[in-house]
């Protein structure tokens, strides 16, 4: 049985199945990655721009970075992976997606069930008094009334992941029958320690193979939407 088989009969037999993606989901999207040999974190230090740090002692470039990415998310849109995966929820074939992205496009594909484990970029809050904010207000450079620099509420480097989403994310995934791992260089701590805490099955679909990937009972190389095609394709035979 090949790889891509396999995958769908795991997807047929498992009762409770999570996904787990990462920036890998996004870039056929349009979206730039981060780690990869062309990502962003090649040509761009994220300690100069995705820290608590940054934030607070250089707040135009930490804007200029973020306000960046806003506008170039405005022109991208899910892919057919997305729309797989939400299809698959619907239907019962998948459970729960966990996801390292902020771009927030699960939820615009459709999928209701989704922990963002880094937070959204398209909603904001003051880095002060953490009330609430809009986008154009941060965009255009407002700020609070109490004074303080606006922000989006995405995790930084330097920052705890939100409680309630990592706890839930680690409930759902030890138990799972199955975890479909989607997009990820599996490099970024602790959402790289999610795949070893289930005692289901676990799949891992990537372009680029994680060198440290070798516990996965199934690896696929190839990219996320293409994969997902393939795997959805059979799947509905």
């Amino acid at each position: 049985m090949n790889k891509i088989a396999t995958v769908v009969e795991w997807l047929r037999t498992s009762k409770k199945t999570i996904v787990l993606t990462g920036a890998g989901m996004s870039t056929e999207s349009g979206v730039p990655d981060f780690r990869s040999a062309s990502g962003w974190w090649t040509k761009t230090d994220p300690q100069q721009v995705a820290t608590v740090d940054a934030m607070n002692s250089n707040y135009p470039l930490f804007h200029e970075f973020y306000s960046m990415r806003i506008n170039l998310l405005e022109k991208c849109s899910p892919h057919e992976g997305h729309i797989i995966l939400a299809q698959w929820e619907k239907k019962g074939i998948i459970h729960r997606i966990a996801t390292q992205n902020v771009d927030g496009f699960h939820l615009q594909a459709g999928n209701k069930k989704v922990d963002e484990l880094h937070g959204s970029i398209y909603t904001f809050r003051c880095k002060n008094c953490g009330k609430s904010a809009t986008k154009e207000a941060f965009l255009n450079r407002e700020v609070c009334v109490c004074g303080g620099k606006l922000r989006p509420n995405v995790v930084l480097f330097g920052e705890s992941l939100p409680e309630e989403t990592w706890m839930r994310a680690i409930a759902n995934i030890k138990s799972a029958e199955l975890v479909i791992v989607i997009g990820t260089s599996l490099e970024v701590y602790p959402v790289n320690q999610l795949p070893m805490m289930t005692n289901g099955k676990t799949v891992y679909i990537n372009k680029d193979i994680a060198q440290h990937s070798s516990y996965f009972d199934c690896i696929v190389q190839g990219k996320a939407k293409e994969t997902l095609i393939e795997i959805n394709n059979l799947l509905t035979k």
